[in-house]
């Protein structure tokens, strides 16, 4: 894990680049205590160590179905899946989990190195508190990723792309229908792909959405009245209420989804789970 000292720092942005109503900015200043934040996300085979050690069962094993991406779907499958509305790229299909990723067909056997996917965040809870850690806060997960300096965008600077070189796993081409894969994956990578920030945390950007611990879209300025422990101690429960995500996807695109930043925010329902979603845990220093 990565230790981050005690100290003031600026989360948020005064930037109009991303959607309003997910309350980016204005930009504040946050005191936060010491806090560990993990180098990656959680891989399959970390996870795999935890489900054999507990027998735990996701919800989506516990549901019998996920949401998969079209583009890792056979026109077979998508015929017999539930396409979902308004989003008709994305498909509910039965069998889908985290051993599964895409549906059946799928399998994590050359994939132990990756992101682990298809987990809810009360799979993520359930992992934390097996793992004796947490989940990190929007603001912990936001002064990681920036690696110690004071950038808003990428941990590697301010533009994308560095003498034509990619710095992490998002969508190239045109979306939803064509990846022409220039950073080099079409799906997940290896959790230690990419050099890390200055920090040494890996992949804070695009690869795989992370879960957090708040609810989705609160003030910044909560940030400052309720610690990290106080989150842990309210939000553990079981619900399907909406909860903060970071970081952006191997899925995103400049023309849909302008989340793939450090100061983005977005959230996801607390029971969903998809090929895009993973998560990495904190603990208090």
């Amino acid at each position: 894990m990565i230790s981050i000292a005690k100290g003031s720092y600026k989360i948020g942005t005064d930037a109009k680049e991303g959607f309003e109503f997910d309350q980016e900015g204005p930009q504040i200043t946050v005191e936060l205590p010491a806090f560990y934040i993990d180098a990656t996300t959680v891989t399959n085979q970390e996870f795999q160590e935890f489900v054999q050690d507990t027998n735990y069962v996701t919800d989506a094993e516990k549901f019998g179905s996920s949401f998969v991406f079209h583009y890792f779907l056979d026109e077979e499958t998508k015929q017999i899946s539930k396409k979902i509305n308004q989003l008709s790229w994305w498909f509910e299909v039965a069998g889908a989990n985290w051993k599964h990723p895409a549906g059946p067909n799928s399998s994590i056997r050359e994939k132990m190195d990756h992101p682990v996917v298809q987990v809810s965040r009360n799979d993520a809870i359930a992992f934390s508190n097996w793992a004796g850690k947490r989940l990190p806060t929007e603001a912990e997960w936001e002064v990681a990723a920036k690696g110690g300096t004071d950038r808003e965008r990428y941990p590697w600077g301010e533009d994308f792309l560095q003498n034509g070189t990619y710095h992490c796993n998002i969508w190239q081409g045109d979306f939803p229908l064509e990846n022409e894969g220039l950073d080099g994956y079409m799906d997940t990578a290896p959790v230690q792909t990419y050099e890390p920030n200055l920090y040494g945390c890996y992949q804070m950007i695009g690869n795989v959405w992370e879960w957090c611990l708040n609810p989705a879209r609160i003030s910044l300025n909560e940030f400052n009245h309720y610690s990290a422990n106080r989150f842990w101690k309210n939000f553990q429960r079981k619900d399907d209420q909406m909860y903060a995500i970071r970081g952006g996807s191997f899925l995103c695109h400049q023309s849909y989804c302008k989340r793939y930043r450090i100061a983005a925010r977005n959230g996801n329902s607390g029971m969903s789970a998809s090929n895009n979603l993973g998560f990495r845990c904190a603990k208090n220093g």
